[in-house]
């Protein structure tokens, strides 16, 4: 089930679903250690009892909205149960300073006083796994605890001073038993008290409500990595007030998004989703400088894992909208990551963990018994880029300094090494959709990009050996692009060419990132001839003339392209709609010009899920998203283009 909202502070990240029940718990790295979702259909579940009627939020009887709060980064649920006669709002916050998510329950009844009992239930997979895990309530805080090793998780509630009054301690999906929270089901808990194994555990609070009068309860979970630290973390919940740390996050992010000059020129639905986006971008960005392409645990269910690392592409194209819209220090902190990762002959890898160790990866160091890097080059080209907006931003050149030899010179130095002498163009490598090897023209109009930047930060330095040097490959590479990647006869860029001597039949797949990296890494100019006929033939290929609408990533793409949707060239991803829509917006001359463009923007609103988020792709018939949902990659696309349809706005009011 795809995430419906995420929240998180850095340190913890948690995914809701879109019943708000908590899917995801990541700790202590936001990315790693997810001690919810290690496995499909284990989830925190949340539960009404009123009248002697009980139902889980998984009920269909529960119609329930979720999504950001306007402009502050906090979940907003309502749910209405008319069977049960009543009303629910959720406030839910992962508190800024410290390690604790608060969900602030406000319930009412329709239809006569009544008393009822929330349940919370609680199915931790300590370090994803359920070996040895422990779960018990401490009576000398009222608080119900799971731990394992280093990990540990506190569970506490109350409603009018009181903490909560029922808990249960058991086993699920073990010993022929189907999980405690059935206990929940009769309204009355059973107070057993311990357990080990596969664990998990339920507490309940009564209410009593009045006719249309509200009241009010608070629950919290607090993670540490000790039993004495999680108790702390309680203390300061019940000295500060739960209340505080709601009002305190609410404040602290609203004053982080705020952008209103800046987003003057959008609508309300764009702005909304400009902010969810940034918000969502936060939420995936490691205090450790990682910023992870999407913690959608449910990915494990349909592939060999997930996308919970940290591609130094995507987190590249995250990193400059954060600096794009005024966070350079989370940006500052994505360069210590990689200037800690790059390898000493000054490549990346396929991705990393957000702990710095590397990631798991599908590419062989070996193709044709040779030795070949298992290498995306783009993923070494891009920080580069991202780091030359990056300096344009800050103005930081210390910064620039201390990293120019470890990272910039280090990188470049590979690239110019990493080059057909007899073509100019970058050895093959594997493409930037991970699943083709060669020569392609988006990684050959990366790395232009990025020499050029390397070339500028050597500028910058006094290096004038470094400045030539990267320049003048970059120049090679651009003329060998139009060289040895562009079809004459067709006017379209190929995909890529299967070595980089030139030789071979090259792979003539339309595929989006061939155009977009040309203009976006400044190869040709967007008003280049060329240019303007291989998109034209690009977007006449991958658009989709269904009543979804969209445009594929490249023609034939099946991932997760079902057989009745034969004849269509691929599911319409966000990132590709978006870059074509960077070249109308860019090419526009006059206010009529500009708002045509918008529509690429206008798409994406509509498309998006009602709570804020955007997937990778979308079904092209039903408009489902389907894949990573949130995807990092996606939001990023969205502010880079809102500010760019922004800027040329201003500029054409000028």
């Amino acid at each position: 089930m795809a995430r419906s909202v995420v929240l998180g502070n850095g340190n913890i990240l948690v995914g809701l679903d879109a019943r708000g029940q908590v899917r995801d718990f990541y700790f202590p790295y936001v990315g790693l250690e997810n001690h919810v979702g290690g496995e499909s259909g284990i989830y925190h579940r949340l539960g009404v009892w009123t009248e002697g009627r009980f139902s889980w939020f998984d009920d269909p009887a529960w119609e329930i909205k979720i999504g950001y709060g306007g402009d502050t980064f906090k979940n907003i649920i309502s749910a209405r149960n008319r069977e049960l006669g009543v009303e629910l709002e959720f406030e839910d916050v992962v508190y800024n300073e410290k390690n604790i998510l608060v969900r602030k329950i406000t319930a009412k009844s329709i239809g006569g006083k009544k008393n009822i009992k929330l349940f919370f239930h609680q199915a931790f997979q300590i370090y994803e796994s359920h070996r040895g895990d422990t779960a018990y309530f401490d009576p000398r805080n009222s608080s119900v605890i799971h731990y394992k090793g280093r990990r540990a998780f506190l569970i506490n509630a109350f409603h009018n001073d009181k903490q909560f009054d029922e808990y249960s301690i058991g086993v699920f999906e073990s010993e022929g038993m189907e999980g405690t929270y059935r206990d929940a089901e009769d309204g009355v808990l059973s107070k057993n008290a311990i357990e080990h194994g596969q664990v998990d555990s339920v507490i309940g609070i009564s209410m009593h409500l009045e006719e249309e009068k509200p009241a009010t309860a608070y629950y919290w979970v607090a993670a540490g990595k000790s039993i004495e630290e999680v108790f702390e973390l309680n203390s300061y919940v019940m000295e500060k007030t739960p209340e505080h740390l709601l009002r305190t996050t609410g404040d602290f992010w609203k004053a982080w998004v705020s952008r209103d000059s800046l987003l003057a020129g959008l609508d309300e639905k764009s702005a909304k989703l400009f902010r969810d986006s940034l918000f969502v971008i936060r939420a995936h960005a490691d205090n450790n400088g990682a910023i992870i392409a999407s913690t959608d645990y449910d990915m494990l269910q349909y592939g060999h894992d997930t996308y919970s690392y940290m591609w130094p592409r995507d987190a590249a194209m995250a990193a400059l909208a954060l600096d794009k819209t005024g966070d350079t220090h989370i940006v500052e902190r994505f360069f210590g990551f990689c200037n800690d990762v790059i390898t000493p002959d000054g490549y990346f890898m396929h991705k990393y963990r957000p702990d710095k160790s590397l990631g798991s990866s599908w590419h062989p160091w070996i193709r044709d018994g040779k030795l070949e890097l298992p290498i995306q080059e783009d993923e070494t080209a891009l920080p580069l880029i991202t780091l030359w907006e990056h300096y344009r931003a800050s103005k930081d050149l210390e910064f620039v300094e201390q990293i120019y030899n470890s990272l910039i010179k280090r990188a470049a130095d590979f690239m110019c090494s990493y080059i057909n002498q007899k073509t100019g163009l970058p050895h093959p490598s594997y493409d930037l959709w991970e699943e083709k090897y060669g020569t392609s023209t988006f990684t050959s109009a990366a790395v232009y990009g990025a020499l050029m930047a390397a070339g500028n930060f050597a500028n910058l330095l006094g290096k004038a050996q470094d400045e030539e040097r990267y320049k003048k490959i970059a120049g090679g590479i651009k003329e060998g692009i139009i060289t040895h990647l562009y079809d004459k006869k067709t006017g379209v860029f190929y995909k890529m060419i299967s070595d980089s001597d030139g030789h071979g039949e090259p792979d003539k797949t339309v595929d989006a990132s061939s155009v977009y990296g040309l203009f976006a890494f400044g190869v040709l100019d967007v008003f280049d001839d060329k240019l303007e006929k291989a998109v034209a033939e690009t977007e006449k290929i991958l658009s989709l003339r269904t009543d979804i609408g969209g445009t594929a990533r490249y023609e034939g793409d099946r991932y997760y392209n079902s057989p009745r949707q034969e004849g269509i060239p691929g599911n319409p991803w966000f990132i590709s709609h978006l870059w074509f829509t960077k070249y109308h917006i860019s090419r526009a001359k006059n206010k009529g010009e500009l708002e045509k463009a918008k529509e690429g923007l206008d798409w994406v609103v509509k498309h998006a899920a009602s709570s804020g988020v955007l997937s990778e792709q979308i079904d092209p018939v039903s408009g489902e998203l389907i894949s990573a949902t949130p995807l990092i990659w996606s939001h990023a696309e969205f502010v880079l283009t809102a500010m760019l349809y922004l800027d040329k706005k201003n500029s054409l009011n000028t």
